[in-house]
């Protein structure tokens, strides 16, 4: 009996000294680091508007008549050059039209130059008092009638080529054709697209502006580009501001010149965030760098410094990125300070040393 009780004493010793080992902080050495506090926005206020990526030159190329389209001679991606034939649309209709103008512009062509030369001819004579008034007033009338047949022919003549255009379809600029809805044998309707074509080179962002802020938008302002799916920033200079919103859902569409894209490689649809100065106000925007953010699923948080100086987990709510930084909507005041990086891995509860 008297082992047994001292045996209990010992593991009663042993479990309490487990016990307060585990009620131990195990402090070990601070982690060092670097701590920043957010930042504004340079140039005061803004507001942000989304875009795209487009291409200076693009076209899209439809026909004015309806008929079949009887070849294709370019596909997706294929570089032409200007005047290249794309797309043939069956046109023996306004070929035979076609046949029959050229004939009649030839007949109005041989009577213009029989008026012209009786023309002349009676107003040597009247000039010599060897035809009359009504005689030179009878061959002019003749005269004037077959110009206005010939012009008229010519027109006619015009107007059929027009039409032949739009059957022999050809590239107004040299270009990348970027879309082809139609193959041999579709039938072609008139206004429907028929290629896409883009000219390489220069590129411009597209966007739209609500109503409640194209006051503060005005031709060549500069914008701050952020192109999304490269974290990109390129400034822009707006040049074409739309006087209405009446095809653009009450919305106002903008034009910007991108600069800095030569070590870019932009496409043609690519996403962008346009922040627009707003004059004479304060920015209330605080932004953080991207570099310092902790992603747990949809999560996005940031190590700040507790009171008793160790790091705690923040989570934020995050608005448009800028550069390397991005804008915090919740979450952190411009008060506080945030980690920006450090020499080992962060958890909450962590001791830290701010490395000055």
């Amino acid at each position: 009996m008297r082992t047994f009780i001292i045996l209990m004493a010992i593991t009663s010793i042993l479990a309490g000294c487990q016990s307060e080992k585990n009620n131990q902080v195990d402090s070990g050495s601070p982690v060092k680091v670097v701590l920043k506090s957010p930042s504004k926005p340079e140039g005061g206020a803004y507001f942000t508007i989304s875009g795209s990526i487009e291409p200076e030159h693009f076209a899209s190329l439809s026909t004015r008549n309806m008929g079949y389209v009887s070849k294709v001679y370019a596909k997706v991606g294929d570089k032409v050059r200007k005047g290249q034939l794309l797309i043939d649309i069956n046109s023996d209709e306004i070929d035979a039209k076609k046949a029959q103008t050229q004939a009649g512009l030839k007949q109005a062509e041989a009577q213009l130059k029989v008026a012209r030369k009786n023309f002349e001819r009676y107003t040597a004579l009247f000039t010599e008092n060897s035809a009359s008034q009504k005689e030179l007033d009878d061959i002019t009338l003749q005269h004037e009638i077959a110009k206005a047949n010939y012009e008229r022919a010519l027109q006619i003549q015009n107007e059929i080529d027009a039409m032949m255009a739009y059957s022999h379809i050809r590239a107004p600029f040299s270009g990348v054709i970027t879309s082809k809805t139609v193959k041999m044998g579709d039938m072609a309707q008139p206004g429907q697209t028929l290629m896409s074509l883009e000219a390489p080179g220069k590129f411009v962002a597209r966007a739209l502006v609500p109503e409640s802020s194209i006051e503060s938008v005005v031709k060549g302002q500069q914008v701050t580009v952020f192109v999304k799916s490269l974290g990109k920033s390129l400034k822009g200079i707006i040049s074409e501001v739309s006087g209405s919103s009446q095809n653009s859902g009450g919305q106002y569409l903008i034009k910007m010149d991108l600069e800095g894209t030569d070590d870019i490689k932009l496409f043609s649809g690519m996403y962008v965030s346009v922040l627009v100065p707003v004059t004479g106000e304060a920015s209330s925007s605080l932004f953080v760098d991207k570099s310092a953010l902790i992603q747990k699923g949809e999560l996005d948080g940031i190590y700040t410094v507790s009171e008793s100086g160790t790091a705690i987990l923040r989570w934020l709510k995050l608005g448009q990125p800028m550069g390397d930084q991005v804008e915090v909507l919740s979450g952190l005041s411009q008060e506080e300070k945030y980690i920006a990086s450090s020499d080992g891995k962060l958890f909450n509860g962590a001791i830290i040393a701010n490395q000055e």
